[in-house]
């Protein structure tokens, strides 16, 4: 990896710890913070907090697993190993499993044309559009089938399995998503034909200038067709188009971020994503 500023791992702490906040309250546990969601939706997590004079402790992490769990929440816990490098060893200590993830970010002058990857077409979802919702619903379901079976292989799940998957959204769900993707906040995008209907899906979360593409999912009977790097392609360009300066994303394998190499990305370090360790019988 070539040499990252440290302004660079700056902007992204920033954009970790502003996210959540207009959704959720944040409770601090020594040198962490958890955010804890307001109404529905999908839980947050808990992170060193950015003012902090001192490293997470095993202390900090069980405080908050025991509040995670008093509230019913997952004992999640994300962060920028260049930033916070001493948690990996205490997150393992604690006994939370790490998932070390590539961490990519855009070359602008590298990201190629979407329609160079597939001749699916790729849209993006109108706030505005009568079947906004649906459309969301169906996002959100490609996404659920699609990690479901990580990796890049092919496989079975498909169409079928994907409508199986689709839940109507309540009320705030629609609300929330129309709102953020109204004053780009979030931007998502679809990938799929007329006969088969949405096979790949992606989005991104946008905080003033810096945004984070997440989410980006193939139904496994469609993989190896350019999909997921088209998907992202699009979100680049229109991330790009609204003025967004540092696009950036991470990877759940070495594998998915050569992926994303291929659309213009670099890897600049690792997000760390931990959880309880499984436990053996």
């Amino acid at each position: 990896m070539d040499h990252v500023p440290a302004e660079l791992f700056d902007r992204l702490e920033r954009f970790y710890d502003a996210v959540p906040r207009d959704a959720a309250r944040a409770e601090e546990f020594g040198a962490l913070v958890l955010f804890v969601r307001e109404g529905a939706g999908w839980p947050f997590y808990a992170r060193p907090r950015r003012d902090a004079t001192r490293p997470p402790s095993v202390a900090d992490i069980d405080d908050v697993r025991a509040r995670q769990r008093e509230l019913g929440l997952p004992e999640a816990f994300e962060w920028v190993h260049e930033t916070t490098p001493d948690l990996l060893a205490v997150a393992r200590s604690a006994g939370l499993a790490v998932l070390e993830a590539p961490l990519l970010v855009l070359d602008p002058a590298a990201c190629p044309d979407p329609a160079g990857f597939t001749d699916v077409p790729v849209r993006l979802l109108d706030p505005a559009a009568p079947d906004f919702a649906a459309q969301v619903a169906t996002r959100r379901a490609v996404a659920a089938v699609g990690f479901s079976a990580p990796g890049t292989a092919r496989g079975d799940a498909g169409p079928a399995e994907r409508d199986a998957a689709i839940n109507e959204l309540e009320l705030a769900a629609v609300e929330e998503e129309t709102s953020r993707t109204a004053d780009g906040r979030r931007i998502s995008a679809l990938a799929g034909t007329p006969a088969d209907g949405a096979l790949a899906c992606g989005m991104a979360m946008r905080v003033d200038d810096v945004a984070e593409i997440a989410g980006v999912a193939t139904l496994p009977v469609a993989r190896g067709r350019g999909l997921g790097a088209a998907v992202t392609a699009t979100l680049a360009h229109a991330l790009r188009q609204a003025g967004t300066d540092l696009v950036f994303l991470s990877a759940g394998s070495e594998d998915i971020a050569r992926v994303y190499v291929r659309v213009g990305f670099r890897r600049i370090g690792t997000a760390c994503i931990a959880e309880p360790a499984a436990v053996l019988p």
